[in-house]
């Protein structure tokens, strides 16, 4: 699981103008017209051709629990490209992007001093050059440990160094433990 990259996927289907298909039988249509052809969703899918043209036809409604998920996460990513697209480019632009975390954040300082490691639970809003950086390493495929670092950076200069205000020599902040992420546009 990528808790990351998922977060961010979440953040921009909040976006969402119309309900994503709900049955199997409208996700699978979807699909089929999304890819233009059954074959191609059953090679995704790993399922026959046939069962394809079954779930199409209303003839199977219910689909076993690893496919519903697999079938889900594809119309997910498939749904309204051109509203996601738009909500990552004003996040990128101008509205940036707020970064809720509960997690292990701190860098090096003397011990018993405020800004030694520790659980914190906190609300940032991140300037646009961050959600752009977040979201073009999530479209080349970075892990969840890219975006960690990332988000660290972000939260070194706008919540530890204040833009540049306060903590000029930091130069790395820890984020480790991370027990809650989410992303908002």
């Amino acid at each position: 699981m990528s808790m990351f990259g998922d977060s961010l996927d979440q953040a921009v289907h909040k976006a969402f103008t119309r309900p994503v298909p709900k049955s199997a039988g409208a996700q699978m249509r979807y699909l089929v017209r999304q890819l233009k052809g059954t074959g191609a969703v059953a090679g995704m899918l790993r399922i026959s051709r046939r069962t394809v043209e079954r779930y199409v036809k209303d003839q199977i409604r219910k689909p076993r629990p690893d496919l519903a998920r697999r079938l889900e996460a594809e119309v997910r990513k498939r749904w309204q490209p051109q509203i996601r697209a738009r909500a990552r480019e004003r996040a990128a632009t101008t509205d940036g992007i707020v970064i809720d975390t509960r997690a292990r954040l701190g860098y090096t300082a003397p011990v018993g001093t405020t800004d030694q490691d520790r659980i914190r639970h906190l609300t940032v809003a991140l300037p646009p050059r961050y959600a752009a950086r977040l979201f073009d390493a999530r479209e080349q495929g970075a892990g969840d440990e890219r975006l960690r670092e990332i988000a660290a950076e972000a939260l070194r200069d706008v919540y530890f160094q204040d833009g540049g205000r306060r903590a000029g020599s930091l130069e790395e902040v820890r984020f480790t433990d991370v027990e809650h992420i989410e992303f908002d546009l």
